[in-house]
């Protein structure tokens, strides 16, 4: 079993994660071309309904902690419940980040909207590489996971791709009827979605082991 001897450190850690992670969906807002797999949803209702993005990001996880309620009925822990004041605190830091994002100039150019598509998938997966192993409390996409894993026996990796595929289909339907356009889905959601992951596991290969003893964890 892991475990941490420094819990104070840990939630200062996991704190920043997930404000580097909003840095990063700041930025895809920002490049027009397309938001992560795990925002799409948040930023289709703020396309659609003008719900700003922080609080549509607050919705969208009390949402999914309902969600988990109605899966795991009494396997529920009571616990999990924390999950929405994370996302009140993930909804805030949205709109900080966006709020920031936003005194950066317009972008026109094609090359410099990639660019910040990229710099987008390294912040998330850097956010990623702080919070997830500070083991606190995960955000409510990863637990509605959790539960599909659990009740369904499917191994969490295969769950979680079929979690993103659905947020993406969702929020690509809902835009292509309501506003007729992609609106939160493009090019840059499916860059999203292959580079996250390449380079958390790259940046967890060099600066993992750092990471931990930062952490001060112990096997």
């Amino acid at each position: 079993m892991i475990k941490s001897k420094a819990p104070g450190r840990r939630f200062v850690i996991y704190i920043i994660g997930l404000f580097i992670m909003t840095m990063g969906i700041a930025l895809s807002v920002k490049s027009n071309l397309g938001v992560p797999p795990v925002s799409s949803i948040p930023y289709t209702i703020t396309c659609v309904f003008g719900i700003e993005m922080g609080n549509a990001t607050i919705l969208f996880h009390a949402f999914l902690v309902l969600l988990q309620i109605i899966l795991l009925r009494k396997n529920f822990k009571v616990i999990n419940l924390l999950q929405i004041v994370v996302g009140v605190v993930f909804g805030k830091f949205t709109t900080l980040c966006n709020y920031l994002a936003g005194m950066l100039p317009a972008v026109d150019n094609m090359v410099i909207r990639i660019i910040f598509v990229l710099i987008s998938t390294i912040l998330v997966a850097v956010g990623i590489f702080f919070y997830l192993p500070a083991n606190i409390m995960p955000l409510a996409g990863e637990g509605a996971m959790q539960a599909v894993s659990q009740i369904t026996k499917i191994e969490f990796s295969k769950v979680k791709i079929g979690f993103d595929v659905t947020m993406v289909v969702i929020s690509l339907t809902v835009c292509l009827i309501a506003l007729h356009t992609m609106g939160s889905v493009g090019a840059g959601t499916i860059v999203s979605a292959f580079l996250v992951g390449f380079n958390l596991g790259a940046i967890n290969k060099k600066f993992g082991a750092w990471r931990d003893k930062l952490l001060c964890v112990n096997a």
